[in-house]
């Protein structure tokens, strides 16, 4: 039989994407889970006892001693990540800064709040040796310099810290951070692991209810 061109882009516009869709929907897990580069991280809970990893979906930056001359990568941040996120339950974004910087602290959140609800914004002081070592427990090969980091890291709602195990832009192309001067990071790369890492959450409850349903 003779197949005829308006069948052709009938089944590519409709029929292909619902078979997609069905053989994804049956699976279970069946999508690549977002990495976990480091285990257990320290909670924010040693430096603000009213704040905490878990439970939630975690952005974490390091604010440093020079916040004006940082701020660029945090209204990237804001724009590409946080604006794009801030509906979804249990996100947060936790910015770290050195005690001293109170002033600068909230005159870069009155800036980025200017235009923005800043309900899931979290701004934090820690001492330089609490910074130090939340930093650490991250195992990320780049420094924390002057307390200061260009990357900002994704917690999952564990503690642990999820990046990529096979990025072609790192060396080992193993990923620990996002660079948020970098507005193509940000959109190409943070913005995607955020969503498999809602996704991957959601997958799981919906096996978890079927489950429960089949028993």
């Amino acid at each position: 039989m003779k197949i005829s061109k308006k069948r052709v882009v009938l089944f590519l516009l409709f029929i292909f994407p619902l078979i997609c869709f069905l053989l994804l929907s049956t699976g279970t897990n069946n999508f690549t889970k977002l990495p976990i580069v480091t285990n257990n991280v320290i909670d924010i809970s040693t430096i603000d006892s009213t704040k905490t990893f878990k439970g939630h979906i975690s952005i974490v930056c390091f604010l440093g001693n020079d916040l004006k001359a940082n701020k660029g990568g945090f209204f990237n941040l804001n724009e590409k990540i946080y604006k794009k996120f801030i509906e979804y339950k249990k996100f947060q974004i936790i910015a770290i800064y050195p005690k001293g910087k109170e002033v600068e602290a909230q005159e870069l959140k009155k800036e980025i709040g200017a235009f923005t609800d800043m309900v899931k914004w979290n701004f934090i002081e820690g001492t330089q040796e609490e910074i130090t070592s939340l930093y650490t427990s991250f195992n990320s090969p780049d420094s924390l310099t002057n307390l200061y980091s260009n990357n900002v890291f994704l917690v999952d709602k564990n503690g642990n810290l999820r990046g990529r195990e096979k990025d072609e832009d790192t060396i080992n192309g193993k990923l620990f951070g996002y660079n948020v001067k970098s507005v193509a990071e940000l959109n190409a790369k943070l913005k995607d692991d955020v969503k498999v890492l809602y996704y991957e959450y959601y997958a799981a409850f919906k096996d978890k209810n079927k489950n429960k349903a089949d028993r």
